[in-house]
């Protein structure tokens, strides 16, 4: 079986290089980079992983791709990365966990067909997708796998929602709201052993996430650009749905003016960053168990 992978991005040599050095087991199609025009590739092509080739992409680019992504879960297409050290890593601040296969430079074209395959391979990729069924089920790897997007096809500029754990009626949902990826990662790590928990890089996407999804408590960063985690609670505090939602600031923020404005708003806790791990579950168990 041939693997059907769709490439798009600015590096265009490197997506000449695909054609001219194709090997047996792929069938390769090209589209731009218009959110559009993928997704009627993706209809009439059917493939089994959307390669991005970067090369200089922007953070409007990003975006695309990351609005683009919670679509593509929807058919089991996965999402592959390519570029430079440099536009791969800006490209996982802005967007952690979305690409499935990350690949990076230098690589030549043989290893790049070689690496996809094992990742299909391995996923048991077996027939071609039928995208006219969309599945309810996510490329396990997927940072949305077992959780759902926060709504497919968002065109926020700014908009990166990344929803993880295995939902359960048993275990609590915890939502974690900060703008810095490395904070994110870290404290799921700490929590999901115990606790469902999905996470939102802005208020924004934590608000959008709350129209549809149900959570148990809100970790809520301070400092975020844009929007302040206060002007976000005030927010959650406004909405009937979302009011009585328990929150617990986080932050490095030690000025007593800010912290007064904060306890203002009555959040249920706040811890101040870096964050110890047994205050933080502590706090949490208080707050929804005790």
């Amino acid at each position: 079986m041939k693997y059907k992978i769709l490439i798009a991005g600015k590096a265009s040599s490197i997506i000449d290089e695909f054609f001219l050095r194709m090997n047996e087991n792929f069938e390769i199609m090209t589209t731009s980079l218009w959110h559009d025009d993928i997704l009627r590739h993706v209809k009439y092509f059917q493939p089994h992983m959307f390669l991005y080739c970067m090369y200089n992409e922007s953070r409007e680019d990003f975006n695309k791709m990351i609005s683009l992504k919670y679509q593509l879960i929807k058919f089991r297409v996965y999402f592959g990365l390519f570029g430079a050290q440099t536009d791969v890593t800006d490209f996982e601040r802005a967007a952690v966990n979305v690409a499935d296969l990350v690949m990076v430079k230098p690589l030549t074209i043989d290893g790049i067909q070689s690496k996809i395959k094992a990742y299909l391979d391995m996923h048991n990729v077996a027939s071609t997708p039928d995208l006219d069924k969309p599945s309810a089920s996510t490329p396990a790897s997927s940072p949305v796998a077992n959780g759902g997007a926060a709504a497919a096809g968002q065109s926020t500029s700014d908009i990166l929602a990344m929803i993880t754990g295995t939902a359960s009626s048993s275990r609590k949902h915890i939502l974690i709201v900060d703008d810095d990826p490395r904070m994110l990662k870290m404290m799921k790590e700490q929590l999901h052993y115990k606790y469902d928990v999905a996470t939102a890089v802005n208020g924004k996407v934590a608000m959008k996430f709350l129209e549809s999804k149900h959570t148990d408590l809100i970790l809520l960063d301070y400092e975020m650009p844009e929007e302040k985690g206060p002007d976000v609670l005030t927010k959650i505090r406004a909405n009937q749905s979302t009011k009585n939602v328990p929150v617990i600031f986080l932050t490095g923020v030690t000025e007593k003016e800010k912290i007064q404005k904060a306890l203002v708003l009555q959040p249920q806790g706040y811890l101040l960053k870096p964050i110890d791990r047994e205050r933080l579950m502590e706090t949490i168990s208080k707050i929804l168990e005790g």
